[in-house]
């Protein structure tokens, strides 16, 4: 089984594909979260809901207050307000655990209805490369086969 029931009406994304799939779908981004939304296309018309929380928001401590906070918003406003037919996921923002929760519930009200109307935010871009982001492409250079030899090292003048 790959949800979790808690009624007829809403259910709980597990899977791992979901979440990516949601991620194609429609994006509008709030101060608190980031609400994704894209029709499941399953034939029970139910509502289905995510919550993520990047580590790069805090601790567990810290991430695990912040999915609590968005699943009651989601709990409280999804059954009524939600898209029906669609999956939606709420990304945790930095500064959503100190936000108050009358205004994260009205961004969520105005987030569904952006969505509603087809009106998500510009896609993203590509993921811009930073400095040290990522220590798994220091080998082979780009285009060389797996296996080959990793070029020569130049740490100054060879003697």
């Amino acid at each position: 089984m790959t949800q979790r029931g808690s009624g007829d009406r809403l259910r709980v994304l597990v899977r791992r594909a979901d979440f990516l799939a949601a991620n194609r779908g429609l994006r509008v981004a709030r101060p608190g979260f980031v609400l994704l939304a894209r029709p499941h296309g399953l034939d029970d018309g139910g509502l289905r809901f995510g919550v993520t929380v990047t580590k790069k928001i805090g601790n567990a401590v810290v991430r695990n207050r912040m999915k609590r906070r968005l699943r009651a918003l989601i709990r409280e406003i999804l059954p009524e307000h939600g898209l029906p037919a669609h999956d939606h996921v709420l990304i945790g923002r930095e500064g959503g655990v100190e936000r108050d929760f009358a205004r994260m519930r009205a961004e969520l009200l105005a987030a569904l209805e952006r969505a509603r109307a087809g009106k998500g935010d510009p896609p993203r871009g590509p993921r811009r490369a930073r400095p040290g982001d990522s220590p798994h492409h220091r080998g082979a250079p780009k285009g060389a086969p797996r296996g080959a030899p990793k070029p020569p090292v130049a740490n100054g003048p060879s003697a």
